[in-house]
């Protein structure tokens, strides 16, 4: 065993625990829930590296309670908004994340949103399940129709190129924002044409949102612009819970200013804004975009490798740092 610590935050697919505590001491096994701000904070003085989830806050108190033996941080997930990478990056601790293993599943989650939301799946098998559903009814549930609507995707990036992608089956018109357009040949092979966020959302019977958080993302969906979208669309977010202002959204769907959501990520997770629970034509998931047994393995086969590469001394395949 090497005279390192390591800290694996919590039991995950794909990561071998058992293996990795036997080169290196990793103390307990890690529990089948976030791991308590208290026991992260006790586990990681004098660790080499951590393996954490986005539920672990690896911020600037974590960093200094780590110490200088501290050489990786490698996250279970593609955004990295739960690390301080600025602070690893002047500590010199490389921070590491797991793309492209679950862009597949997720673009499949992300169309699936837009299907139930714009035939008001959600609504619809509750009213099953509460016994209400007397038997066919012509005005019942009507949806909007998603086969030659306008798709539109901010934030082009591989999840955004795999959600225009599923599209075609449905003959959509395309549209994209990015913060930088796309090559032409990129354009092309995704079908899809530039326009500036307010243009996009403006024109879009869908809207489907894969940016990452950052300072610039973070609000993006305002009320303000909530007010700039179609009655009739439909607002999907597979990116992450604070791009949307939740308030705002459930305001308008309760209002009838949007048709419906479709959500997989919310602001303050795992606690849902209790105006988008009452919402009408909510479709709501508990941040599943990855969640499929293939998808989550390979995410942990990465994040060990990740891990496993910085401290012995090698490139890792996913630095973000």
């Amino acid at each position: 065993m090497e005279d390192r610590a390591i800290v694996v935050t919590r039991r995950l697919p794909g990561v071998p625990f058992d293996s990795l505590a036997r080169r290196f001491r990793a103390g307990a096994p890690p529990p089948d829930a976030p791991m308590a701000r208290g026991d992260l904070l006790r586990r990681v003085r004098g660790a080499s590296g951590i393996l954490c989830t986005l539920a672990d806050r690896v911020d600037a108190e974590v960093l200094e309670t780590a110490g200088p033996s501290l050489k990786a941080v490698s996250n279970f997930a593609v955004g990295v908004n739960n690390v301080d990478v600025a602070e690893a990056t002047r500590r010199g601790v490389r921070v590491c994340n797991t793309p492209e293993v679950l862009t597949e599943a997720t673009a499949d989650l992300g169309f699936a949103l837009l299907l139930a939301a714009a035939r008001k799946f959600s609504d619809a098998e509750r009213f099953l399940r509460e016994g209400r559903w007397t038997g066919w009814d012509p005005w019942g549930f009507l949806g909007v129709p998603v086969h030659g609507a306008t798709l539109g995707i901010v934030g082009m990036g591989k999840i955004g190129a795999a959600v225009a992608k599923r599209s075609r089956g449905f003959s959509m018109r395309v549209l994209y924002h990015s913060r930088r357009r796309l090559p032409p040949e990129r354009e092309a092979e995704a079908g899809a044409s530039w326009r500036g966020l307010d243009d996009l959302l403006a024109e879009s019977d869908f809207v489907v949102l894969c940016v990452p958080l950052t300072a610039e993302t973070r609000g993006l969906i305002s009320r303000e612009r909530l007010s700039r979208m179609k009655p009739a669309a439909v607002l999907v977010n597979v990116a992450r819970g604070e791009v949307v202002e939740e308030e705002a959204l459930a305001s308008a769907l309760s209002a009838g200013r949007l048709f419906a959501a479709g959500l997989d990520v919310y602001e303050r997770e795992p606690v849902v804004h209790p105006a988008l629970l009452s919402a009408p034509s909510a479709v709501l998931l508990p941040h599943l975009g990855s969640a499929t047994g293939e998808a989550r393995e390979a995410m942990g086969r990465l994040a060990t490798e990740n891990l496993l590469a910085v401290l012995e001394h090698r490139e890792p395949p996913c630095p973000v740092n």
